[in-house]
Formats: structure tokens, C-alpha cells, sequence
């Protein structure tokens, strides 16, 4: 994890997944805790070895990647954890991001693993959009859900600490089909994001720029390209199965499944999609020969 600094205020660890911080005199703030411990340990180290502070830890959602520290730092170093409503729920019992991942069914042991089950940890405060105090730290949070339910983007002053509201280009090749649960609030999150009056962002998964609208219209460019091909696949004459659209929207994206872990998030993604189409009237839902199914209106 390597140590970024953006102004005097605000720092960010770079990683697989980036942990933001925020720190004044007294108070230092982190945003996000990384997949496990040893992300969590080589921060704590840094900032031990600057004599730096680390009260506080707000986790902007509830995916593993994003908490999967934050129980070994709460041990280390108690800090007060905040959270967003709902997502707060799913760091309590992880086993819920599982659960959902299956269908709701109770899952198999296949799925429950770090990458889609983090360590339980207890949430102090949760928080909605809006103003808010992090200890003496004024923020702003927005809510950009759409990769999360109810995932909160931070900004101090100039900066924003985006979360997953956007990748980086080369997290949008890597994956093919982005993970989302909502393509509709994805888009709206986006272009909440261009209309922002800040300096620069940090996402999740890339660097800081001060040129980030450029990426967050390449995202926006990128989640119409997947609903135009997913479309490609629906027929206008037949139903089309569920499984037959996720399976053949995989393969013209040039995703191969072979476990449950990529089974069930791109599963979920390819239906984050159907569900806006559905709801804007370019695709309707019907049920054939038992089969749910699709068809281009």
C-alpha cells in the first residue's frame, strides 16, 4: 500500500483496492479498510511510523474488498466506525452478501469465501446522504448507489473519495461486464458525479485525478455499450430464458465462468441490466413454458 498525499488534509493508500485518509492534529480518518488484514496491517504501520492518528474508519460500502480489515483495525485500534444505512446491515452479518449472491438461497460453501464474505464488524454510526461530522471532520456524503445499495461517496472540501461509483479504464477491461445491482441508479450515480464542483477524485480501484470526469463519461460510454449488447441478445420473436441471456451475454463479452464466486457476480451484473430495461419498457419479462424470460418489446 503505497502512501499518496493530495493536499495537506488528505492522503490516499494506493492498492488493488485504494483506502482513502483524512487527518487533522488530533483525528485521522480512514475510508475503507481494504479485503483483509494484511492490507489493514501495512497502513497501520505507515501511519504508526509517521505518528500519525487513526481514530475513526468510515466504509463507504458493504463489499468485501472495501471491509474485509475493518474488524482487525476495530481490535487494534478502536476506532468509531461509520456506515451507510443498509450497508451496515450486511457488515454485522456478512453472510448476507452470500445469501443475495445466491438468490437467497443459504449458500454454498464455494461462495463463501473473503472475496464475497468479510469479518463481522460493528458499526457505530450509521449515516445517510448529506452533511456530516467525523469526529471534528466536516464532510459531505452523496449517495452513489448502483455497485452497492446504498453506497456513500466522501468529500472534504475539494476532494472525493468516489468509492465504486466509477472505475478506472482499466478496471471496466479487466471485468467485462461491471459488477452493479442497479444499472439505472449506476447511470444516475455517473452523471451525479460530472455535475460535482470538485478538484479531483479517488476511486476505489485506480488514482487520483483531477481530470476524473473524462473517466466517469468513459464509464458512462461503457455501461451503454453492455445495455446495447445485452439488447443484441434478446429476441423480438421468441422468449429468450434467463439463464440463456446471462450465459450468451458472458460469452460475447468474452467472460468465461468456472466457479460460483464469478457465477453469481455476473449473474447479478447481467441482471442489474435486464432490470433497467425492463423498467424503461425496451424489454418485458414473461414466463414460458416455466422459464423466466425475456422479450424485446
Amino acid at each position: 500500500m503505497e502512501l499518496n498525499q493530495i493536499n495537506e488534509q488528505c492522503f490516499y493508500f494506493k492498492g488493488s483496492v485504494n483506502i482513502g485518509y483524512i487527518k487533522n492534529e488530533e483525528e485521522g480518518i480512514l475510508i475503507d479498510a481494504g479485503l483483509d488484514d494484511s492490507a489493514v496491517k501495512k497502513v497501520i504501520k505507515q501511519l504508526d511510523e509517521k505518528g500519525w492518528p487513526l481514530t475513526h474508519l468510515f466504509i463507504t460500502h458493504a463489499h468485501a474488498d472495501h471491509f474485509g480489515g475493518a474488524a482487525y483495525l476495530k481490535k487494534k485500534k478502536e476506532v468509531k466506525i461509520s456506515a451507510p444505512e443498509l450497508e451496515s446491515a450486511i457488515l454485522t452479518f456478512p453472510i448476507l452478501e452470500p445469501i443475495y449472491l445466491q438468490n437467497g438461497n443459504y449458500p454454498f460453501k464455494e461462495l463463501r469465501n473473503k472475496f464475497v464474505e468479510g469479518k463481522p464488524v460493528t458499526v457505530d454510526e450509521t449515516c445517510t446522504e448529506g452533511p456530516y461530522s467525523i469526529g471534528s471532520l466536516n464532510v459531505t456524503l452523496h449517495n452513489v448507489s448502483g455497485h452497492s445499495y446504498h453506497m456513500l461517496a466522501v468529500q472534504v472540501d475539494d476532494v472525493l473519495y468516489a468509492a465504486d461509483s466509477y472505475f478506472d479504464e482499466k478496471t471496466l477491461v479487466k471485468h467485462n461486464i461491471p459488477y452493479v445491482v442497479d444499472g439505472t441508479e449506476t447511470l444516475r450515480s455517473l452523471h451525479k458525479l460530472l455535475s460535482m464542483d470538485v478538484k479531483g477524485a479517488v476511486p476505489g480501484h485506480g488514482e487520483y485525478e483531477e481530470s476524473f470526469k473524462d473517466t466517469v463519461q468513459k464509464n458512462i460510454l461503457y455501461h451503454q455499450k453492455v445495455e446495447e449488447d445485452l439488447l443484441k441478445i434478446i429476441s423480438r420473436e421468441k422468449s429468450t430464458s434467463l439463464d440463456t441471456v446471462i450465459a450468451e451475454m458472458c460469452q460475447f463479452c468474452g467472460v468465461k465462468i468456472d466457479n460460483m464466486t464469478s457465477w453469481a457476480l455476473f449473474r447479478t451484473a447481467v441482471c442489474a441490466y435486464l432490470k433497467k430495461v425492463v423498467e424503461e419498457g425496451q424489454v418485458q419479462i414473461i414466463f414460458d413454458n416455466n422459464y423466466l424470460s425475456y422479450r424485446r418489446t
